[in-house]
This record gives structure tokens, sequence and C-alpha cells, in this order.
């Protein structure tokens, strides 16, 4: 299971390209897209700045890192999308969440499940309240989940 184009495409209409690090709605230093960390488990602090092509190798470092996680935690054969949509999930979301989910019961049961998409849709809170922006990019990794 790899990472589709599909996947990187709707991780980055996301997540967005910042070059210099600015605090994400659940108030944490961010940078590139969508970056919190380097490779190297520092943390990004304010004040930060790179170039796009840093931009693009730290996410691909990073969303290599996250997709060896998802695929440590699935134990049924999944689609391109369906995997891509989990990477999705799990890079906004974080592992921990991926792997205490239910959703990641249902699809390691039946990856075919049609309630998996209302799993999806149960993660669209940041700091308490429902952002219109993780309801969007939930139903967006919902969709991509179940696209052919």
């Amino acid at each position: 299971m790899n990472l589709n184009d599909r996947g990187i495409s709707l991780m980055h209409e996301f997540e967005g390209l910042r070059l210099n690090a600015y605090l994400c709605p659940a108030k944490i230093p961010t940078i590139g897209w969508g970056n919190t960390k380097y490779e190297n488990g520092q943390s990004v602090k304010m004040g930060d700045s790179i170039t796009k092509e840093r931009a693009d190798e730290l996410f691909k470092n990073i969303a290599d890192d996250f997709a060896k996680g998802v695929r440590r935690l699935i134990t049924v054969t999944l689609t391109e999308n369906q995997f891509g949509a989990l990477v999705s999930f799990a890079y906004n979301l974080g592992l921990g969440n991926l792997q205490r989910s239910t959703l990641l019961k249902k699809v390691n049961a039946n990856p075919n499940d049609p309630t998996i998409r209302d799993e999806f849709l149960r993660w669209t809170r940041a700091g308490g309240r429902v952002l219109q922006g993780l309801v969007r990019r939930r139903q967006a990794e919902a969709n991509l989940y179940f696209a052919n």
C-alpha cells in the first residue's frame, strides 16, 4: 500500500502551504504543508521559516512516516484510495487517534463497511468545537476512501 497522488493532493489541499510558522486552529506552531514537527522530532517554533523546496521535502518525509504507521495498524488489504484517506486522517489527527478509533476497528473488520463513512465524520472538532474545514476534510477523506 502506497500513498497515491489522490491522497497527497487531498492532504495538500486541506493543509495548504505556509512557508512561515503559524498557529493552527489547535494553537500548535505549524509550517509547510501542515507540519508541526521536523524529521528529527523537533517541534516547529513561531518565527521558523522554510522554502517551498524544504516544505515539499519535509512533507514527503513526514507523510512517509505516517504511511508506515498506518501500514502497521492495518490488518487487511486496502485500495490505494482507502490507504490514502487513512494516511490523510492520521497526518491531520495523529496515529494514536487512528489507533484508538472505531474507524480503524471497522476498517480492519471489513474495509467495505459503509458505516466507515460515518466514522470519518465523527472527527470534526478542534478546541471543543466543530470546524467547517474539518467537516470538509473528513467528507473528502470519506469520499476518497470509497472512490474507485
